[in-house]
């Protein structure tokens, strides 16, 4: 069974596995994308949670899981919660900065592993290098790159490294902050596999 991850550009990445298309922190997404059967949010900034990304792609029965409430979600999830929708396990890790304000870790908001299909893929959110992320042991890992509000390069290379994932896509770089040197810069210190996509690139776990 092969799943399909396609980074959508700045931290957006949509999983398709089988039937299931699951989205996380959808932005700037385009008319013609596939409708959602989940959506995950990471936290409530404009760039993560976009009402209207959401509605371009939410149809009957969308589920939509966050830290927080708001209209459109239907499942509020916290640090350490797991959430099952159809074969599809959704665990809540928590994401937050330890020497910056902007994601204070009393926040309580959140990166993601989703177990699809038999594989396990972990999306960071907006993060620093935090314990949580020692020995998540994931096929393939979403960290951001960009500095500024997360992680720089370095510190995404030290993170790859303690996740170890078996692929990492570095993301959240080439928009609001970052660019593709960050990310490029990412690979050449990272001692893990790592694919640099362009925005709408995909990847095929197999």
């Amino acid at each position: 069974m092969s799943i399909e991850v396609i980074w959508l550009g700045h931290a957006g990445v949509m999983i398709r596995c089988n039937a299931v298309v699951l989205y996380i922190d959808p932005w700037k997404v385009a008319r013609s994308s596939p409708k959602a059967d989940i959506i995950l949010l990471t936290h409530d900034h404009y760039d993560h949670y976009s009402p209207e990304d959401i509605a371009l792609l939410k149809h009957g029965s969308t589920r939509v899981a966050a830290p927080m409430p708001a209209p459109e979600v239907t499942d509020v999830i916290r640090p350490g919660d797991r959430l099952v929708l159809w074969e599809v396990t959704v665990d809540a890790i928590p994401a937050y900065n330890i020497t910056k304000a902007f994601h204070p870790r009393a926040n309580g908001w959140l990166g993601y592993v989703v177990q699809t299909g038999g594989k396990r893929i972990y999306h960071a959110g907006d993060t620093d290098r935090i314990p949580e992320m020692d020995g998540l042991n994931v096929d393939l890992a979403l960290i951001p790159v960009g500095g500024t509000y997360t992680m720089d390069a370095r510190d995404a290379a030290l993170a790859a490294e303690d996740i170890k994932a078996g692929v990492t896509i570095p993301i959240h770089f080439g928009d609001i902050v970052g660019a593709r040197e960050d990310a490029e810069r990412f690979a050449r210190s990272c001692s893990r596999p790592v694919q640099v996509l362009d925005p709408g690139g995909s990847y095929i776990l197999s």
